[in-house]
C-alpha cells in the first residue's frame, strides 16, 4: 500500500506520524519472550518540556522468541484490542540477554543482535554474526490515518470476485527496513510472477486467481533477503509490501489498525533462515514414501464412472506407468450438493466395494472436498440450525451462489462444527478413502460475525490453517502420523506443517508451465517442502508437446499428479510418443525414491525444502540470483525443464564437474549451457562429488530401498562419502562410498 506521493510529499488524505528518536531506552520483563527492550519513539524529536505535550509517540518493544529470531512489536495505541498473530509452536521464552549504556540498548539473541541507537534520528539495527543486514532508520515506524476519500491503492480484490471486501480501516501502521545495494528479496509465498520480489507490490491477502495473475491461493508474510535475514510479519490479515517500489530503498509492509509486529530471523545462511522460520511457524512432517508415486485423476468435469476408473487403471498397468494414487474428483459427489461427502448413488452404487477393489489393485484414493455446504445438500439445513455455518451481524447465514448455489461455509473457529465436519470424513476413512484434496479455502468474506469472535480481516487468510488443520488432524488420527497427507491448494504461515500443497489452476501452455514453476520455488522460499502441480496444465487441453514436457517436469518433483478441468490426462490420449516419455520418467522416479524419501525426511528435520531454488543451495553464487527457470530437486539434482518446442533449454551450471544422469555426459560447470532435447529427456545433471543411492525398483515407490540398493559415484568429488537412507518401514542404514571410484 503507498502512502507517499514522491520522496517529499504525501498522497491526498494521507496523515503520517513517523518515530523521530529514541526518547527513551528501558528494559523491560513484560514481553511474551522475557527480557526486553521497551523504547518511546515520540513522533518529532524533543528539544524542551513543552515538545512532550498533544505529541502522539510509537511505543517499540524488542525481545527473543527463540534464539536468531527478534520479535519487534511497533504500537501507538496499546489499548486497542489487537488481533493477534499466528499461532506460532516455536515460541520459547527468556532467550536473549539485554544491555544499556549511553550508546544506546542491546537485545542479544545469539546470531542475532538488535541495536537502538538513543536520540534521533530513530535507529534500529540488527546484525547477523556481527554484521550489519537491515536496519529501521527516519521515517521508517510509521503510524498513517486515511482520511475517507484518501488516494492509496488498498490492492485488494472486491467482495464480489474473492470473498471479503477492501478494508475499510482507517489507520496503518508500517515499517521499512533498509535495501541494500545487491539486496534482492524472495519468498512471499506461491507467487506466479518474477521470482525477485524487487520492484513488486504485494498483498498478502489469499484469492482463486489461478497461475497467470498476481493474485495467490497461498500468501505468506514472509521473505527471504540474500543478506542473510528473513522477516516475518506477524499478522495473518492483510499485509501490503512494497519493496524497492515506494520507496525504492526499503521493504515496506503496512497492517491495519494501531498495532504492527514482525520478527526479524538471522541466516547467515538462506537454509539457516528457513531452519529457523520453520522451528518458529512448523516444521513439514515427514510424508508417507507412496505419496511420492504418481496421482492420476479423473480431471473436473469430465464424466467418469467406476468402468472408466478401471479402464484407466488397467490401461497404466498395461503400458507399464505405475499409479500410487487414485484422485476423485468433484462429481464424486451429485451436483448441487457438494459438500455432502455422499458418493453420488447413479454413478458410483457400490463406494465401499469399489474402493475395496481399488486397494486390491494396490492402489491409494483421494477424494476431492472443500469447506463449503451448498443449500441443496442435505447437510445445509442440519449446519445451519446448529451453528455450524459462518454468519452475518444480523444473525442469518452468509450465503452466495459463485462455486455452488446458496452455499454456506463452515465456520472452524466454533469447535462444534469442527466436529461435526470431522465426523463426516472419518465416515469417508472407514469407507476406504486415504487422503483428501481440501480444494479452495481462499473467498473468505469479511462481512461477516465468527463464532469466537475473530477479526474477520484476519480470519480471511487465516481460515485455510483451521480448514485444514481440521482436515489433517483426522487424517493423522485415523492413519498415523507418518501416512497422513494432504493434496492442499491454499495456505498461510505455518501451512508447510500440512502438506501437501499443489500449485492451482494453470493453463495448458509452455508460459503457465514456466510460471508454475516460478509459484512453486516461491513457495519453496517460504518454508514449503512438498509442493505438486497440475502435469499438463489445468485450464484446456495440452498439445501432445506441452503434456510431454510437464510431464518430464511433473515427475522431477517430490510429489507429481495428471489431473485437468475438462479433458483426461491419461498419456495415450495424446500420442505413443506420451506414454513412453511417462514410463521413463515414472520409472526414474522410482528408481530415485532411496534419495527423495531421505531428502523428505530430512526436510522434516531441517526445514529446507526437496525442490530448492538454485540461491538456496548456492547462496555464494552471484549467477545465480535471479534464475527461475531451473532448480536443485534435494541436495545433489538440477532440474532445468524445457519450455519449448523446440527442445531449446538454457541454464546455468554452477562451478564443478557435473554429469547428466540420462546420458552419463559430464561437463564443467561455471557457466551458462544451451542444449536441445527430445521428449523423452532434459537436463537432469548431477552435483559434482554425489553418491546417489538408486533403488532396485521401478514399479512402486514404497519398497524395501536397502534390497538391491546400488551406490552411483558421480565424478567431482575426493575422499569417501557417507549417505543415509532411510526406508518407508524406518529401517535407517548409512553406506560409504569412496569417492574415487565413480560409477556413475
Amino acid at each position: 500500500m503507498k502512502f507517499t506521493d514522491g520522496f517529499w510529499q504525501l498522497r491526498p488524505g494521507v496523515t503520517a506520524l513517523y518515530a523521530q528518536e529514541a526518547y527513551d531506552i528501558a528494559e523491560t520483563s513484560d514481553t511474551p519472550d522475557g527480557p526486553g527492550i521497551v523504547v518511546t519513539a515520540p513522533t518529532m524529536a524533543i528539544t524542551k518540556r513543552g515538545d512532550t505535550l498533544n505529541r502522539p509517540v510509537l511505543t517499540t518493544t524488542l525481545s527473543s522468541p527463540a534464539e536468531g529470531i527478534v520479535r519487534v512489536r511497533i504500537a501507538h495505541h496499546e489499548g486497542v484490542r489487537w488481533h493477534g498473530g499466528f499461532g506460532l509452536s516455536g515460541v520459547n521464552s527468556g532467550r536473549a540477554t539485554v544491555s544499556l549504556s549511553p550508546t544506546g540498548g542491546v537485545l542479544d539473541a545469539g546470531s542475532l543482535v538488535a541495536r537502538i541507537a538513543p536520540g534521533a534520528p530513530w535507529d534500529l539495527s540488527f546484525e547477523v554474526d556481527g554484521r550489519r543486514v537491515t536496519g529501521s532508520g527516519h521515517k521508517a515506524q510509521g503510524y498513517i490515518r486515511l482520511a475517507p476519500d484518501a488516494q492509496v491503492d488498498a490492492g485488494i480484490v472486491d467482495n464480489a470476485r474473492q470473498g471479503g471486501t477492501a478494508p475499510t480501516a482507517s489507520t496503518f501502521v508500517h515499517e521499512q527496513l533498509e535495501l541494500g545495494v545487491g539486496e534482492l528479496i524472495y519468498g512471499l509465498g506461491e507467487r506466479f510472477g518474477p521470482l525477485v520480489k524487487n520492484g513488486q507490490s504485494v498483498d498478502i491477502w489469499n484469492a482463486d486467481g489461478g497461475t497467470s495473475s498476481e493474485q495467490a491461493y497461498k500468501s505468506i508474510p514472509f521473505h527471504l533477503s540474500n543478506r542473510g535475514y528473513g522477516v516475518l510479519v506477524n499478522d495473518p490479515g492483510h499485509v501490503a509490501y512494497e519493496i524497492g517500489s515506494e520507496s525504492v530503498e526499503r521493504v515496506q509492509f503496512s497492517v491495519s489498525g494501531e498495532v504492527l509486529e514482525y520478527f526479524v530471523i538471522a541466516g547467515p545462511t538462506p537454509k539457516d533462515v528457513l531452519g529457523r522460520y520453520t522451528a518458529l511457524t512448523g516444521r513439514p512432517p515427514v510424508v508417507p514414501a507412496w505419496s511420492y508415486g504418481l496421482w492420476l485423476s479423473t480431471s473436473f468435469t469430465t464424466d467418469y464412472d467406476e468402468k472408466t476408473v478401471n479402464s484407466f487403471i488397467d490401461e497404466m498397468a498395461a503400458h507399464e506407468l505405475p499409479v500410487s494414487v487414485f484422485h476423485f474428483d468433484c462429481f464424486w459427489m451429485r451436483e448441487f450438493n457438494w459438500c455432502d461427502f455422499e458418493w453420488d448413488p447413479r454413478v458410483f452404487p457400490d463406494p465401499e466395494g469399489m474402493l475395496s477393489r481399488l486397494h486390491e489393485k494396490d492402489l491409494r484414493v483421494c477424494v476431492w472436498i472443500n469447506p463449503y455446504i451448498a443449500q441443496r445438500s442435505p447437510l445445509f439445513r442440519e449446519a445451519a440450525e446448529q451453528g455450524f455455518l459462518v454468519r452475518r451481524a444480523d444473525g442469518s447465514v452468509w450465503q452466495w451462489d459463485l462455486w455452488q448455489a446458496g452455499m454456506g461455509l463452515v465456520d472452524f473457529t466454533n469447535p462444534d462444527a469442527t466436529e461435526w465436519y470431522q465426523g463426516h470424513l472419518r465416515r469417508l476413512i472407514d469407507q476406504g478413502v486415504d487422503c483428501f484434496k481440501t480444494d479452495f479455502g481462499e473467498r473468505i468474506p469479511t462481512e461477516v460475525v465468527w463464532a469466537d469472535g475473530s477479526d474477520p480481516e484476519r480470519m480471511h487468510n487465516l481460515y485455510t490453517d483451521l480448514y485444514n488443520r481440521a482436515v489433517h488432524d483426522v487424517l493423522t488420527d485415523a492413519r498415523g502420523a507418518d501416512d497422513a497427507v494432504l493434496f492442499a491448494r491454499s495456505a498461510t504461515a505455518g501451512g508447510q506443517s500440512m502438506p501437501v500443497h499443489w500449485g492451482g489452476d494453470s493453463t495448458s501452455t509452455y508460459t503457465s508451465m514456466a510460471e508454475t514453476l516460478r509459484g512453486g520455488l516461491s513457495l519453496a522460499l517460504t518454508g514449503f517442502a512438498f509442493w505438486s502441480h497440475d502435469i499438463g496444465g489445468f485450464e484446456g487441453t495440452p498439445d501432445a508437446g506441452v503434456f510431454k514436457r510437464w510431464t518430464a517436469f511433473g515427475l522431477l518433483g517430490s510429489h507429481s499428479r495428471f489431473h485437468g478441468s475438462s479433458s483426461y490426462r491419461v498419456p495415450w490420449m495424446f500420442d505413443e510418443e506420451a506414454v513412453d516419455v511417462t514410463r521413463r520418467f515414472t520409472h526414474l522416479k522410482m528408481r530415485l525414491m532411496p534419495y527423495l524419501y531421505q531428502q523428505g525426511i530430512d526436510a522434516s528435520r531441517t526445514g529446507v525444502p526437496l525442490m530448492r531454488p538454485m540461491q538456496l543451495e548456492f547462496p555464494d553464487d552471484p549467477a545465480v540470483g535471479y534464475l527461475d527457470r531451473q532448480y536443485m530437486l534435494g541436495s545433489s539434482l538440477l532440474v532445468a525443464p524445457v519450455f519449448s518446442e523446440d527442445g531449446a533449454v538454457e541454464f546455468y551450471l554452477p562451478e564443478g564437474e557435473w554429469t547428466s544422469l540420462l546420458t552419463g555426459e559430464t561437463v564443467v560447470g561455471g557457466g551458462w549451457r544451451r542444449e536441445v532435447h527430445g521428449f523423452d529427456s532434459l537436463p537432469l545433471y548431477v552435483r559434482p562429488g554425489t553418491v546417489l543411492p538408486w533403488g532396485a525398483r521401478s514399479d512402486k515407490p514404497d519398497y524395501d530401498y536397502h534390497d538391491g540398493l546400488e551406490l552411483r559415484v558421480f565424478p567431482g568429488g575426493t575422499g569417501s562419502a557417507t549417505v543415509t537412507v532411510t526406508g518407508p518401514d524406518g529401517v535407517v542404514k548409512d553406506y560409504t562410498a569412496n569417492l574415487s571410484e565413480v560409477t556413475g
